[in-house]
């Protein structure tokens, strides 16, 4: 937490006075009860029924998965895939790494395709066909790829089998619907701890940024398996600088979740303090079970509180109401009561008319301290302050229409 530990002693005319204003039943207790409680407030939200009703949300749109063809009349489709499959008037032969010959049509694979236009224009014609070769990729995966070309079709089993060949063609030869059908399907489940690495570095080449940083945040959730996997070898050989970019990606991710960690145990730590505050004051104000102000008629310790810190609180009120040694160095329960006292001072806009002991005193105080100290104790009680407004932010509930 950080809390400020300002050693201070305190006359004993002061205790004898915090002493006086208390009247404290002896009962048994259990002193290792702590003040590890959180009040969860939920404040009513206001509804006018004045106000009209407004018009319906948007319907919510689905989830809706890539299908296997574009939204077009399924006739006109037939067609196309017609025109493709018979080869009627073609004019275009493209050639495959094996020497496999896929015929098509200039005019379409123009109008999909600017970068496959240019190459045919700049392609020689023999016997009026125009020749083009895309070695590298498998004779079934450059039809699919014509194919999606003439009707945006594709089967399901040829895409997930090919989806890292045509990924590279729909990037080489600028297709980017083609290209948005591969990511989805690389980004939904066909990604493995095996293949991640393989598939970051063609996301990277084909600059697809929500593939790669999808493949990086995987890397980085399971970093000890993938790290020991043949791809990770071959890559640290081959690519070095990338290895040492996930590690320190890797390392970068492991510090915010400790910062992250950190900062939510600190929250709790303040959401603690305010608690106390508020339960200090309902003690010291209207008395809880068996201790409180003297002017008012303690009921027991059988009644129930809704102040869940003050039994913790109970407890180490009632040492420190025992206790031989009452200033902040001889006693760490002590100090911890100093400090509870202060902190609620600091916190109290009327000391005037407050009834926490020593309010008044501290408010004095304040002004006999170094920047140093005030600082830090000001720095305190910010943080409980904006700690107990988040929890109500989130905690109430939203307005509904």
């Amino acid at each position: 937490m950080g809390s400020p530990t300002v050693d201070i002693s305190w006359p004993s005319s002061i205790i004898e006075s915090f002493d006086r204003s208390f009247d404290i039943q002896i009962e048994e207790g259990n002193s290792s009860d702590t003040l590890d409680f959180l009040q969860n407030t939920k404040p009513s939200a206001y509804y006018n029924q004045n106000i009209p009703k407004p018009p319906p949300l948007p319907r919510k749109i689905l989830n809706r998965k890539l299908a296997k063809s574009c939204c077009v009349p399924k006739e006109t489709r037939a067609v196309w895939e017609k025109l493709f499959n018979e080869g009627y008037g073609a004019d275009v032969h493209i050639i495959s790494g094996d020497g496999s010959i896929i015929a098509a049509h200039c005019s379409v694979l123009s109008v999909a395709s600017q970068v496959l236009g240019n190459l045919l224009q700049q392609s020689k014609v023999k016997n009026g066909i125009r020749c083009i070769r895309i070695p590298g990729v498998p004779y079934d995966a450059l039809c699919a790829f014509i194919r999606f070309l003439y009707s945006s079709c594709y089967e399901d089993e040829e895409m997930k089998k090919f989806v890292l060949h045509l990924l590279v063609l729909s990037h080489s030869y600028a297709v980017p619907s083609l290209k948005r059908v591969c990511e989805h399907v690389l980004e939904q489940g066909w990604l493995s701890k095996e293949n991640v690495i393989d598939v970051l570095q063609l996301a990277r080449s084909c600059d697809a940024p929500r593939l790669a940083f999808i493949c990086l945040r995987m890397v980085v959730r399971d970093f000890k398996s993938i790290s020991g996997t043949e791809a990770w070898k071959v890559m640290r050989r081959a690519n070095p600088s990338l290895e040492q970019e996930l590690l320190e990606s890797v390392v970068e991710a492991d510090s915010r979740k400790q910062e992250r960690l950190k900062k939510i145990e600190e929250k709790k730590v303040y959401l603690q303090l305010h608690d106390a505050m508020e339960a200090l004051l309902h003690i010291c104000r209207d008395g809880c079970r068996t201790i409180g102000p003297r002017d008012k008629v303690l009921k027991g310790s059988h009644v129930a509180c809704g102040f869940p810190a003050c039994k913790g609180l109970e407890t180490l009120i009632r040492h420190f109401y025992g206790c031989k040694a009452k200033v902040p160095g001889g006693c760490v329960h002590c100090k911890r009561m100093w400090q509870l006292l202060e902190l609620h001072s600091r916190m109290c806009n009327e000391p005037e008319y407050c009834k926490v002991p020593l309010c008044r005193h501290f408010k004095v105080k304040m002004q006999q301290q170094s920047k140093k100290d005030e600082a830090k104790w000001r720095l305190l009680v910010s943080k409980v302050i904006a700690a107990k407004n988040a929890q109500k932010l989130f905690s109430s509930p939203r307005s509904s229409f």
